[in-house]
């Protein structure tokens, strides 16, 4: 979501599609691992517009909205979602005919979940379907965090650059 929090800016109604064009990029494709986010609010509090109209352009704006809104994205503590199963396993206990076990799985921990319950030869059935999003209990932008390395991982995947983006490379975000 965004808002305009902004009060009494002049030419303001001529940049808000570019601005919300610049948001649904930025929101399409994240600064930490280029991924869409979700669960997410932009104010806009205060915007400085050049008088001219040449530089208020498309152009102009739509990149400047979207490094705008990756440098708050990095400054707001952000978080990372992990996919996460539902399994249903089916067992034989002694004197009951099949026992259901319910519990949740990541996605991530679920390599090799097939190949454990076979080894183990005790399961009946079993299903693994998708069912929730959880948050990365670490923070992404520390070094030393599981999801970190996380987005690391989806960086190196997506042939992007594997460090996150330093806020100084979005400090001109304020210049149009």
């Amino acid at each position: 979501m965004i808002v305009d929090m902004c009060k009494g800016v002049q030419y303001l109604n001529k940049i808000k599609d570019s601005v919300v064009a610049g948001f649904q990029w930025a929101s399409k494709q994240g600064a930490l691992a280029a991924e869409k986010m979700t669960g997410i609010c932009f104010e806009f509090c205060d915007v400085d517009l050049h008088a001219d109209a040449v530089y208020r352009g498309v152009g102009q704006i739509i990149p400047t909205a979207r490094r705008g809104i990756y440098a708050s994205q990095l400054t707001a503590e952000p978080h990372l979602l992990e996919p996460i199963y539902l399994v249903e396993i089916q067992v034989p206990i002694p004197g009951t005919p099949l026992y259901n076990i319910k519990g949740y799985l990541p996605v991530i921990e679920s390599d090799g979940f097939s190949y454990n319950l076979k080894c183990e030869a005790l399961w009946h059935a079993y299903q693994l379907a998708f069912d929730h999003w959880d948050m990365v209990p670490s923070d992404p932008l520390d070094p030393f965090s599981e999801a970190y390395s996380l987005v690391c991982d989806i960086r190196r995947r997506k042939s992007l650059e594997e460090e996150i983006a330093d806020l100084s490379e979005y400090e001109d975000w304020l210049k149009v």
